[in-house]
């Protein structure tokens, strides 16, 4: 009988320890949940910031650029050559722009886009200064750009915006 008893009571104290360690890791669970919600509310808006700001310094620099891309004739020389400064200037201050140590989980794809960028918009510097400039190839290095701003996005839980209707 003595036996049963305490192989009761050590049942009994097993299911005690067992119900109280699983309140103990769904506290930590929520906590943990909450942290990283937290975390992703002040990555978007950071994210947010940093697209903000990068469209805005390509606007600064393209209004050229997109008067030429605009045109519906042959623009002159004259304007070709300001479409393609505009366009080195872009890619100049595309160079230069840091991503914020808060997106560490977006950097490696927003340091991507910028590089795609700042190529595309070299490659239309150095294709306008030609007597026939094409901008296939500059535009489809931007489109991959703009993939990969997407991923970015996507990754902190965001709609992805599309850059090249922004800067345009």
């Amino acid at each position: 009988m003595k036996k049963i008893w305490l192989l009761g009571s050590a049942l009994a104290l097993a299911l005690a320890l067992t119900a109280c360690s699983d309140k103990t890791d769904d506290k930590a669970s929520a906590n943990k949940d909450k942290e990283a919600t937290t975390e992703k509310a002040d990555v978007s808006g950071t994210l947010l910031d940093f697209y903000l700001n990068l469209k805005g310094k390509v606007n600064e620099k393209d209004s050229d650029l997109n008067a030429y891309e605009g045109a519906q004739t042959p623009p002159p020389a004259a304007d070709r050559q300001k479409a393609s400064d505009s366009a080195a200037a872009v890619a100049e201050e595309l160079k230069g722009i840091k991503i914020p140590s808060e997106l560490k989980g977006q950097k490696a794809d927003l340091e991507e886009a910028l590089k795609d960028f700042a190529d595309s918009y070299q490659a239309k510097a150095d294709e306008l200064k030609k007597d026939a400039p094409s901008l296939d190839a500059a535009n489809a290095t931007f489109e991959k750009g703009q993939e990969k701003l997407a991923k970015a996005f996507e990754s902190a839980k965001l709609v992805a915006p599309t850059f090249s209707a922004e800067v345009q």
